[in-house]
């Protein structure tokens, strides 16, 4: 960061301290304290080590200053060099600026001009005189105005109203363009001079202002609106903003900022072409698009004529081509028909001879489609006899018997196997019949709950019990119960 020269004040060396005295040693060219000084030896110093100790002071700590003042005694010898002298109301100080530098200053320097320069402080060992070094120079006026721009450009920049986010595209079909410049300037010649050159139809309309001077940027904001608010019923579709070249306060009304903000607000694609090709002003960043001169502005917003023409030649050429070719082929084509049309007595011949095929034709597809028709008949014929209903009754009564008799016979066998079996079941039934075993001489013997005696542990003396004999019943009462089972025990 550069100093500021209104505040740059006195600046000590790196590691000095003001309560110390300094000391110089010529073996290290540096510093030493006087307390790290009374055990070393006193240096002399020579001229030249001297006046290197004081430049490299000076420009360790004046490395970059901004200086304003009247130049004196310029010069300028073939080295290409420039030496002069700045000066004010009670100082001067000698400058000097390199040709590598003062190749870059934009205005001839010469006594009596005011100047602010920037540069470094030194000292020309040779002779011991204390200068400064310039690497940049600019009028006083001017430079005041860069500042100016730059402290604008960087503000209005960190806002984004130069991001091309914001910028509307430009085209070259416009047919209805507002022109804000002067009335009476080159630039307004110039632009009507491209226009009438590219595309004469392009309807120009002038917004008088005056570019520079105290009233330019009220008056340059104030068409930018009225541009804008009769847009509609102008049918004005962008603007041109144009002035020729001029010095920096020449161009200062294009570096307000109340004109940057009219053009941001620009309802209407703006176009900026102020001055030549080096100069660049606040306009040129905001606007939506930026040309070098008044007369490229121009050239950016019409299209080149002769391109339309070329254009409408190569179309009229390929409307030729193609009218040509359809003409070639439609001769082509009647004469393809030409040699097929023939005369209509060879015509009517043809036909009938057709229809005599076709009817030829046509017999004998009849002939096939009856006898086809005929045959189906036939054998609708045999399938509705087989199918017809007293055929089907004869044979229906005929099953009819045929089951019946079949039904008969099965019925009568059937009852004769059941008869039979019928018998055997009553055979083997009486066999097993109770009723037989007491005919046989058997009984059986109840208690007086009607329950089979089966054990003699069922009975106890005194008991009532009941016999059941093949024609009788007999009750007796028990008198006494023997076990056999014990008896047949000791038989054996």
């Amino acid at each position: 960061m550069e100093p500021n020269p209104l505040t740059l004040g006195l600046l000590y060396p790196v590691g000095y301290h003001k309560d110390m005295d300094i000391d110089f040693d010529l073996a290290s060219s540096g510093f030493q304290s006087t307390a790290d000084a009374s055990s070393a030896r006193q240096k002399v110093l020579s001229v030249t080590s001297l006046n290197r100790l004081a430049r490299s002071l000076l420009e360790g700590n004046f490395p970059a200053i901004l200086v304003e003042g009247e130049i004196s005694n310029f010069s300028a010898p073939a080295s290409g060099h420039w030496y002069l002298t700045l000066k004010d109301e009670h100082s001067q100080l000698r400058c000097a600026m390199f040709r590598n530098s003062n190749r870059k200053v934009r205005f001839r320097p010469a006594n009596g001009i005011g100047a602010l320069v920037r540069g470094r402080l030194s000292i020309y060992e040779a002779r011991g005189d204390y200068q400064l070094i310039i690497d940049d120079m600019e009028e006083a006026g001017s430079g005041a105005l860069r500042r100016a721009f730059e402290e604008l450009k960087a503000r209005l920049s960190e806002e984004g109203i130069f991001r091309d986010e914001h910028k509307q595209p430009i085209t070259k079909c416009y047919r209805h363009i507002g022109v804000i410049t002067s009335p009476t300037g080159a630039a307004i010649r110039d632009i009507l001079t491209v226009f009438q050159r590219r595309f004469p139809a392009t309807r120009i309309t002038l917004l008088p202002v005056a570019v520079q001077g105290n009233d330019a940027a009220r008056e340059i904001v104030s068409a930018i609106e009225t541009a804008n608010r009769l847009a509609e019923r102008l049918q004005l579709e962008a603007i041109l903003l144009a002035r020729g070249g001029g010095s920096l306060e020449d161009l200062q009304a294009f570096n307000e900022e109340s004109v940057a903000r009219a053009i941001f607000n620009s309802r209407l694609p703006l176009v900026c072409g102020v001055g030549h090709e080096i100069d660049f002003t606040i306009a040129d960043f905001v606007a939506d698009l930026r040309a070098p001169t008044p007369s490229a502005a121009a050239e950016l917003l019409s299209p080149n004529q002769q391109e339309y023409r070329q254009y409408l030649l190569s179309y009229q050429h390929r409307l030729v081509s193609e009218i040509g070719t359809s003409m070639r082929q439609s001769a082509q084509k009647i004469d393809w028909l030409a040699r097929q049309l023939k005369h209509p007595g060879r015509r009517l011949q043809d036909h009938a001879h057709k229809l005599d095929l076709l009817e030829t034709r046509l017999g004998r597809i009849l002939h096939w489609q009856i006898g086809q028709r005929k045959s189906s008949i036939r054998g609708l014929r045999r399938t509705l006899l087989s199918n017809s209903p007293w055929r089907r009754l004869t044979g229906l009564r005929d099953s009819q018997i045929s089951l019946s008799g079949r039904l008969f016979r099965g019925m009568t066998s059937c009852l004769s196997n059941k008869t039979s079996n019928l018998n055997q079941l009553a055979r083997n039934l009486n066999a097993v019949s109770p009723l037989n075993v007491l005919a046989r001489g058997y009984s059986i013997t109840y208690d007086q709950k009607h329950q089979v005696l089966r054990t003699s542990t069922d009975l106890k003396k005194g008991s009532i019990i009941t016999t059941r004999l093949q024609t009788a019943t007999v009750e007796s009462k028990v008198l006494q119960v023997q076990d056999l089972s014990l008896d047949h025990d000791e038989a054996e």
